[in-house]
């Protein structure tokens, strides 16, 4: 399927399997940015400072057209149709844990599909992608070995996997060590950490970066997962 200009149609979202567990109460995260969905757009950065400073990131990111991108994390959609733009005519599938979250992406009609998605849940059988691009979003996975692990079954053989933050790691993990439960405790790992993280994925680290108004990190599927 290739990205076109036309409004995507209403997508099933997954029933059962990593649908069911994203609408379960075990993660009271999910009802943190449920509660949370209506207001976020007012209250989250500047959209437009963003967008800019991500195209100053667009070569290091190397997302490029024609390829098949899971954006994991999507929230309200805000980055979903500059995704779009990069790889068009690639595939963007858009996904979030949060379904009223989700439902506000969708609304922004960008021409993409959208996933309701735990990734810390089994992953559907479906599709694998060229690149998994998680923004603002990693450190809300509760297993983050898990997260790993399922990413690494929805990439191909080859296929990178790309966290970015526009803070570094201590300023972010200090940020949400001031809010409330259930995120006062949500993470980056440090380099180290990362690095038995993803050796137990089977994904390989090829980039690092942590300084104070960037983290970045980009790692390779070394194979295919069952």
């Amino acid at each position: 399927m290739s990205v076109t200009d036309k409004p995507p149609r209403a997508q099933p979202l997954f029933h059962g399997g990593a649908a069911a567990a994203a609408r379960s109460p075990a993660d009271p995260r999910v009802s943190f940015f449920d509660h949370h969905a209506p207001t976020w757009d007012q209250n989250g950065d500047d959209l437009a400072v963003t967008l800019k400073r991500l195209e100053t990131l667009r070569g290091r990111l190397a997302l490029v057209p024609g390829q098949e991108v899971l954006e994991l994390g999507c929230g309200t959609g805000r980055l979903t149709a500059w995704v779009v733009d990069c790889v068009r005519p690639g595939r963007v599938t858009a996904a979030d844990f949060s379904p009223a979250m989700l439902a506000r992406a969708q609304a922004r009609n960008a021409a993409s599909e959208f996933w309701l998605l735990d990734i810390c849940a089994p992953p559907p059988a479906r599709d694998r992608f060229d690149v998994v691009f998680c923004f603002h979003a990693f450190p809300h996975f509760r297993d983050q070995l898990q997260a790993l692990k399922h990413i690494a079954q929805l990439l191909k053989p080859g296929g990178r996997l790309i966290i970015l933050h526009l803070v570094g790691r201590t300023r972010l993990n200090h940020f949400h060590a001031q809010l409330a439960h259930p995120v006062n405790h949500d993470r980056l790992p440090a380099r180290e950490e990362w690095l038995a993280l993803l050796n137990s994925a089977n994904l390989r680290l090829d980039a690092f970066v942590d300084e104070p108004d960037l983290f970045l990190l980009d790692a390779t599927a070394l194979k295919c997962c069952g």
